[in-house]
């Protein structure tokens, strides 16, 4: 048998200290949209996404709700896969990850060795600061005026510990090799030209271990070390999945961790011998209000108010139509409100419900519907994820299908020749029935309820999109 072709997408393994946001909801979307159309393409397609729980912020939280720190992780680790589930991610076939996993830790524990006694970990004593927002080192040029972490807005701590160092300057000429060979490796292209840049200016070796951590996987040959969270959460990409599947082919990110994933994994996978991805793919972020959507300053939007009111199809439409992935955007109940009745109730919804509706008149039977397939733009612009065009390209098609019905004037015809309106409403059902095809990987339910109605002998429906 010949084997199938794989696509591995992840998304970022997210931190647990509270519920899951529209942020963490528009990089898992994105995943999903890959995942659905190299589905369609036949290909071995696998989604991983999954809980980062080795941090302070896990423990910090369990302290708030007064529970015992295996206990909370349990509980929110849950509440992320059911609110995936609810919002019908890979049709709830997706793959999740548990930092706290048993395989994960003696997989991180096995790396963390390999990576030793290859000779590219020391020890070492840290000073400087720590932000536990980001759960990372940082240096005081980082932080904004008032000494504050900008996207936290919270002072970081001063440390001094005795702790393990990944040779990460060792790596600075390979990483250079590696980028110059693999040009698509980091996109989009303002976030490749800030890696090449960073890296330019000189790595630096960088802790992977804490002294005075309770919580976390413990250093294979140093007991009183607790390998530091993002050494051990990046290494979830690998212990997540089938080896088979390896290595992914894009990882989802947003771009505030985005050194961590397009230079320090890579090094730190050439350091064990392991492959190294393909694409690493740096999101912009929302803004409300022109702050930052975050949990840690009281912003974040919950995804799954927004589906219940406007369904989880018109979520998907708004985030990626409004928003060019890659780029920052704002969010707004009302832009989404008025993108949702224009483009949907009016634009798709309406299309859909008059060219029914005419069927419906003339007892119109659907034949069985030729898949149309994908064609060459449509296809570049979503495996570059420029997914905005690749609505813009979808929605140019719906604008067509209305001029012509209002030229045609199918409902004068079925007066006049009603065989001739017949052929007519089957070449238009055809045109909807392509349109859905299209639509599969961005609005998967519509797609689906497009695909049904025109099944068969035609009815007119509920509306897709009630208009708000």
């Amino acid at each position: 048998m010949t084997k199938l072709k794989k696509f591995f997408v992840t998304t970022p393994i997210y931190y647990i200290n509270d519920v899951p946001h529209i942020g963490h909801a528009y990089a898992t979307f994105a995943a999903d949209i890959l995942y659905r159309y190299y589905k369609l393409l036949g290909e071995n397609t696998f989604l991983l996404t999954g809980s980062d729980e080795n941090s302070q912020k896990t423990i910090a939280a369990a302290e708030k709700k007064n529970l015992p720190v295996e206990k909370y992780a349990e509980q929110m680790a849950g509440t992320w896969q059911e609110t995936w589930k609810k919002l019908g991610i890979a049709d709830g076939a997706f793959g999740f990850v548990r930092t706290t996993n048993k395989v994960h830790e003696s997989f991180v524990q096995d790396v963390f060795q390999k990576i030793y006694d290859a000779g590219f970990i020391e020890k070492g004593t840290y000073k400087g600061l720590y932000c536990i927002g980001h759960e990372a080192f940082i240096n005081e040029s980082d932080l904004d005026e008032g000494g504050l972490c900008p996207d936290h807005k919270t002072k970081p701590q001063e440390l001094k510990e005795k702790n393990y160092f990944f040779k990460l300057k060792d790596f600075e000429a390979k990483l250079k090799n590696f980028y110059q060979q693999n040009p698509g490796f980091i996109q989009p292209e303002e976030r490749r030209n800030e890696v090449l840049s960073f890296v330019d200016q000189g790595l630096e070796n960088i802790s992977i271990s804490r002294e005075k951590a309770k919580w976390g996987i413990k250093v294979p040959f140093d007991e009183s070390q607790r390998i530091y969270v993002w050494f051990d959460a990046l290494l979830s990409y690998y212990s997540g999945t089938d080896k088979e599947l390896w290595p992914a082919d894009v990882h989802i990110i947003g771009k505030d961790i985005l050194r961590f994933h397009a230079v320090i994994w890579p090094a730190m996978l050439m350091a064990a011998g392991l492959p190294l991805p393909k694409r690493v793919f740096a999101h912009g972020f929302f803004t409300i209000d022109g702050q930052k959507i975050s949990k840690s300053l009281g912003n974040a939007i919950d995804p799954l108010a927004i589906a219940d009111e406007y369904g989880v199809d018109a979520l998907r439409y708004f985030l990626f139509k409004e928003i060019p992935f890659g780029s920052d955007g704002d969010f707004s109940f009302e832009r989404l409100k008025e993108v949702y009745n224009a483009d949907l109730a009016n634009g798709l919804g309406n299309l859909v419900a008059r060219v029914a509706k005419l069927c419906d008149t003339v007892g119109l039977e659907a034949t069985k519907p030729t898949k149309g397939g994908f064609n060459s733009a449509y296809k570049k612009a979503i495996e570059n994820l420029k997914f905005q065009e690749v609505l813009t390209l979808i929605w140019s098609e719906i604008t067509k299908i209305d001029r012509q019905i209002d030229q045609a004037k199918p409902w004068e015809l079925i007066k006049k020749d009603e065989q001739a309106a017949k052929e007519l409403l089957t070449e238009l059902v055809d045109k909807l029935t392509s349109i859905a095809e299209l639509l599969h990987p961005f609005l998967p339910q519509t797609s689906k309820k497009i695909l049904s109605q025109f099944s068969g002998k035609i009815k007119s429906g509920e509306p897709l999109f009630p208009r708000k």
